[in-house]
């Protein structure tokens, strides 16, 4: 018989991060999650828990646990801070993971130590003006230059980019796909300069990123020519983390419309007594547990931590899909108390929606699984 339960030591994982949110995150979440910049105090809280580099190998300063303990952590304190949840994002997944599997030791004492003990943030500058989806398309150039490199070029979307004071930069050493490897630059280097932040709808800004003859010495060369198909073999695990969040905060807005639903009255009746929304209830239910389900499987039966990238495809787009789904009824459910910012319900709906987007919109999601069910490639590029 197969289990779909977690285990007693996942059951006491979870039980152990919820108390700890509960007492140190719940007050104040609400201000948290519309505050701007980003939570260094809540960062140094949440690594001194042993809740950043859980993923990540003794050996290279984390904790050595398993892609599954990532995903109890994030979904448990997202469904009591969702920005706190952020926060253990940025911690496990992204940049850290690949300075974590590809750095060298001195690169990790340098970069990797800090972020890990929540003092630092870094940003992935991959996304350009030109090349979005079709990311092999990016033309930031490491041209040669003695020991190291010239970097040229700009970056556009990164999360955290407007505060970071690492960037982990994509960039073309040669041509092709194998031309593409990746450097650290780091916030006050010569010829690193960026926009005016903007503003996302869910809240976090971002800022256009400018590198004009940016010297990156060889002890900054993260992956050279050839470390593009390293670097996007670990965007699986990324995202397992926007899957966890967008699944934990639709659980979130649900459970809000949920007791809003048991308490508020209108023509004398509460509202689940109307059989209109009991039907949104019982299918936003199917749509959020299966969701998690696939999520599961996904963090679960990772091999070295990566995902297999039809399982990771096919929960991002699950949860994604059920995560807004849920927000968005859940804001219908409650009225102008859910369109309103004192609820978390529309903070819900702000993030649910752009992580529909952000990680690897539906449509690629879609047309990834296809690809899948047919066991051939569909190039979206035009024939030559």
């Amino acid at each position: 018989m197969m289990n779909f339960d977690l285990s007693e030591a996942q059951r006491m994982f979870r039980d152990s991060v919820k108390g700890f949110a509960e007492r140190h995150l719940a007050d104040g979440a609400l201000a948290r999650a519309h505050s701007d910049g980003f939570p260094h105090d809540v960062a140094k809280m949440l690594a001194e828990q042993g809740l950043l580099g859980i993923t990540i190998s003794e050996d290279a300063g984390g904790i050595g646990g398993t892609l599954m303990d990532a995903v109890i952590a994030i979904e448990t304190v997202a469904g009591i801070c969702p920005r706190s949840a952020d926060v253990i994002q940025a911690g496990n997944f992204g940049a850290i993971r690949t300075l974590a599997e590809y750095a060298t030791d001195d690169q990790r004492k340098r970069f990797l130590a800090p972020l890990l003990a929540g003092e630092k943030l870094i940003t992935v500058g991959m996304t350009e003006p030109e090349a979005g989806s079709a990311v092999t398309d990016l033309v930031t150039s490491a041209t040669p230059d003695g020991d190291g490199y010239r970097i040229n070029g700009t970056k556009v979307f990164g999360t955290h980019s407007a505060l970071a004071d690492y960037v982990l930069v994509y960039v073309r050493f040669g041509p092709g796909v194998g031309g593409i490897g990746s450097v650290v630059i780091e916030k006050g280097m010569e010829g690193f300069s960026h926009g005016q932040p903007v503003r996302y709808l869910g809240g976090e800004e971002w800022a256009q990123l400018y590198f004009e003859d940016v010297y990156v010495g060889p002890e900054n060369v993260i992956l050279g020519e050839g470390g593009f198909k390293k670097q996007i073999a670990g965007f699986n695990v990324e995202r397992i983390g926007n899957s966890t969040r967008s699944l934990a905060l639709g659980q979130l807005a649900f459970d809000i419309a949920r007791d809003h639903a048991l308490e508020r009255k209108q023509f004398g009746r509460p509202l689940c007594e109307f059989q209109g929304l009991q039907w949104k209830f019982a299918e936003l239910k199917v749509q959020l547990d299966s969701a998690r389900l696939l999520l599961y499987r996904a963090a679960s039966n990772a091999d070295d931590g990566l995902p297999s990238a039809e399982e990771t495809t096919m929960a991002k787009y699950a949860c994604n899909t059920a995560g807004f789904a849920a927000a968005n009824e859940a804001m219908q459910v409650l009225g102008a108390a859910g369109y309103s910012q004192d609820s978390m319900v529309e903070y819900c709906f702000r993030r649910t929606r752009g992580w529909q987007i952000a990680g690897g919109s539906l449509e690629i999601l879609k047309n990834r699984l296809a690809e899948i069910v047919f066991d051939r490639r569909f190039p979206q590029r035009p024939p030559k």
